[in-house]
């Protein structure tokens, strides 16, 4: 059975991506694949310093996380758009898991997607998402989801209540499954 891993790159309380991280992972589950939706509230890392990573001393934190993106198949980012960027949070993740050994964003194919109140959905962001991921190893599927309006199209328990947004994160799905590097 594949192995997804969703989370979103906002901790803020009612986030539009952490509820687009937990649709994405029950669309997910819908075709077979077992989830696992994470809160990056749990897996607090201070602030990425490569004096620290030369002391030896890794975080507790980025040794877990590498590990869950190690062992997924698929993993499915939400990611918040900050003045046309990622979050920091999120980069900061990034940054730490890239540095354990365990290779973790080498096994998983990568989904990409933001929700936005704006009318763009959050795109901007996604390119340099994607330009990261790459940059660390990471395969990303070609389809990212930018949801614009995104309180009218996402519920507050996590479905999309859009037909064209739905088809488009189905399609998504699709190739995250067929791309898949699980035998």
């Amino acid at each position: 059975m594949l192995q997804a891993l969703t989370l979103s790159g906002s901790v803020r309380f009612d986030s539009q991506n952490a509820l687009l991280a937990r649709a994405m992972g029950k669309k997910l589950a819908l075709v077979g694949a077992e989830g696992n939706n994470i809160d990056l509230v749990d897996y607090e890392l201070a602030l990425f310093n490569a004096d620290l990573e030369r002391s030896g001393d890794q975080p507790e934190n980025a040794i877990k996380l590498a590990h869950l993106f190690a062992k997924a198949d698929i993993i499915f980012i939400a990611s918040p758009e900050y003045n046309g960027s990622i979050s920091p949070l999120l980069k900061n993740t990034i940054d730490w898991i890239s540095r354990q050994k365990v290779a973790p964003f080498h096994r998983a194919i990568f989904g990409i997607g933001a929700a936005s109140p704006g009318k763009m959905g959050g795109v901007s962001g996604l390119k340099h998402l994607r330009d990261i991921l790459t940059s660390v190893g990471g395969l990303v599927a070609p389809t990212s989801l930018g949801i614009g309006n995104s309180s009218n199209i996402l519920d507050k328990t996590g479905l999309l209540m859009e037909d064209n947004t739905n088809k488009r994160a189905d399609n998504l799905v699709t190739q995250l499954i067929s791309i898949s590097r699980n035998p």
